[in-house]
């Protein structure tokens, strides 16, 4: 090794700042041009399974609304299969359903939303030398003004209690009030798809279950 990259200082990180929009959501920002906004729409009109919404809002420890959060979903289709070369299965992938999404929230409301499928259960890691498999779940990731690393959370579905009863993940989780915070909630307005309400908590009181990337 040369001798002067001994003496190299660590470059310094900030946090995403109030300019996260301007790379991740032009649009937000005010912005026009020749890259649009990732969609919050994941499944095409022809994707098989069930067609729903994810919203939800992203509050601090205090409980306020954090409303310039970007925030982006990974999920299986319908059959549990990723669009994804991660995926062995991939080219079994349903190709209506992208399986990635990013959405800015509102900021006023401090809402985000995606439109998709509803994802099917996955093969999960192995359990005691066995191979198991996952719920029903979403990848979400969060990026927002204070946060220095981005934050790497799952969603459950309230209605898919048995599987998530034998999820492997979930499973890790000690206390079951800690589970809970990984349950999105199934509404079913008139004149729309099931919406599952996933609100994430950054900090204190009720906060999300956070993982390691």
């Amino acid at each position: 090794m040369p001798q002067d990259l001994c003496y190299l200082k660590e470059t310094p990180s900030q946090t995403a700042g109030p300019y996260v929009h301007i790379g991740l959501a032009p649009s937000r920002a005010g912005l026009d041009g020749p890259f649009p906004d990732p969609g919050r729409v994941i499944a095409g009109p022809q994707a098989k399974g069930e067609r729903i919404a994810i919203e939800g809002v992203i509050r601090d420890a205090q409980g306020g609304l954090v409303r310039d959060a970007v925030v982006e979903l990974w999920q299986a289709d319908a059959g549990g299969v990723y669009n994804s070369p991660e995926d062995a299965r991939a080219a079994q992938a349903d190709p209506q359903v992208a399986g990635w999404g990013r959405s800015a929230t509102d900021f006023e409301t401090g809402l985000y939303r995606f439109e998709t499928v509803k994802p099917g259960p996955t093969p999960g890691p192995r359990v005691g030398g066995k191979p198991s498999r996952m719920a029903p779940h979403a990848l979400i990731w969060i990026i927002a003004r204070g946060i220095n690393v981005g934050l790497l959370t799952r969603l459950y579905f309230s209605d898919e209690a048995a599987a998530n009863a034998d999820d492997p993940i979930l499973a890790r989780i000690e206390h079951a009030d800690r589970r809970e915070t990984l349950i999105a909630a199934r509404a079913e307005p008139e004149g729309g798809p099931p919406v599952y309400r996933f609100d994430i908590r950054l900090s204190g009181l009720d906060e999300t279950v956070f993982f390691d990337a």
